[in-house]
């Protein structure tokens, strides 16, 4: 029994199937992308290449010195290439460089210079510079930004206190709302996104797909599935298309509340969306994956895998572990083995999660034997898996 009880040390534990989905970040990551880049320059690639090496603003200098210069969409490119592999100290330097230089710094950069001080440096340091800045420069974009960094820190007292000093100044938007209703959900405040959302159409502020996606995670909170069909009825009048998100949260949502027929209405509504480029496509199939196999869909199980190697075709370690599991909860132990080599054999690094999941396949059936060789040929790996 003392190798039964080493190996169970080991045994991955699965998310429930009421988990809520990662889909619903904060709203402003979502919704506010950066300036439109223009072509990739000699610049962008020197400063994107050695900024791992030298500091952003020596590159930069050194350039300048050269008799050569940078222009503003260099400097567009650049950020959004750091902010997108959240290199945010390197894109914050880009901003400490600009401002020394002779280019024009617009609302726009202050308002992304808030963003990266906060993630960088805390809530405080993104305040702090916002009061440094002058009354022309404190506008809507501005006080946007801060209040993105209170409502992703859940700093709830100074969101509400900006977010009120927007009103005033008649800065609201869409956004604003959302990253404010994204506060309350994380908090499991739901009963305020929904009086906060009946405060946007009080104000003829349009509600767009993350506010009823946020809506409809607040009701499911509530367990008032009334009120999620009132809002699917309300997208339908509002010409508002359903997104892979919607649909993944329905179902999730009526498969926790016992409904495995609508449950499986929307997971067939996913299939048949057309999937686009900015879609989470990863999302939708690891939603697909898990909700098909709670519900013994061995079929339904495939296609999702299907769909998501049509999409990645080389699955990442994360992608398999969901398979797996699938694989393990529908007691599919021949395809379990055999995907667990294919992974095996083909992993550019070794992620102990997935072996796992095979090593409690066999504890839970008392297959002992399979159990004690998968778990020695672990440890020949060289590296104790517990």
């Amino acid at each position: 029994m003392t190798i039964v009880r080493t190996i169970g040390r080991l045994l991955l534990q699965e998310s429930s199937a009421s988990s809520p989905p990662r889909w619903l970040c904060t709203a402003a990551e979502k919704a506010a992308p950066g300036p439109q880049q223009r072509r990739k320059t000699v610049i962008f690639h020197k400063v994107a290449k050695a900024s791992s090496k030298s500091s952003v603003p020596e590159i930069l200098d050194k350039w300048v010195s050269q008799g050569k210069e940078v222009k503003r969409y260099d400097i567009v490119n650049l950020s959004n290439y750091f902010r997108k592999h959240r290199k945010y100290q390197a894109a914050l330097q880009l901003y400490d460089w600009m401002q020394s230089s002779k280019l024009e710094v617009t609302n726009a950069d202050h308002a992304i210079r808030i963003d990266l001080l906060c993630k960088t440096g805390g809530v405080a340091s993104a305040e702090k510079y916002f009061n440094s800045l002058q009354v022309s420069d404190k506008t809507s974009k501005t006080y946007g930004a801060l209040l993105g960094c209170y409502c992703k820190e859940r700093v709830l007292d100074k969101a509400l206190e900006v977010f009120e000093e927007m009103k005033v100044s008649n800065y609201m938007s869409t956004l604003n709302y959302n990253n404010l209703a994204s506060l309350y959900y994380s908090m499991e405040q739901p009963a305020k996104v929904v009086s906060l959302v009946q405060e946007m159409e009080e104000n003829n502020i349009a509600p767009d797909i993350y506010t009823y996606n946020l809506l409809i995670n607040s009701y499911a909170a509530m367990k008032n599935l009334d009120a999620i069909d009132g809002v699917l009825e309300t997208m339908q009048s509002n010409n508002m298309d359903c997104n892979l998100f919607t649909y993944g949260n329905m179902a999730t949502i009526y498969f926790n509340s016992g409904l495995h027929e609508k449950a499986n209405a929307f997971l067939g509504m996913m299939e048949n969306m057309k999937m686009q480029p900015d879609d989470d496509v990863f999302e939708a199939c690891r939603t697909r994956i898990k909700l098909y196999s709670e519900m013994n869909n061995r079929s339904g199980v495939n296609r999702a895998w299907e769909a998501l190697k049509l999409a990645f075709p080389t699955p990442n370690n994360t992608s398999y572990l969901f398979m797996l599991l699938a694989l393990s909860k529908l007691g599919d132990q021949e395809n379990l083995e055999k995907l667990f080599k294919e992974w095996e054999e083909g992993c550019s690094s070794y992620d102990y999660r997935l072996p796992n999941v095979l090593l409690e396949y066999y504890i839970n059936r008392n297959m002992i034997e399979e159990a004690s060789s998968l778990y020695d040929s672990l440890s020949n790996r060289g590296t104790n898996p517990i």
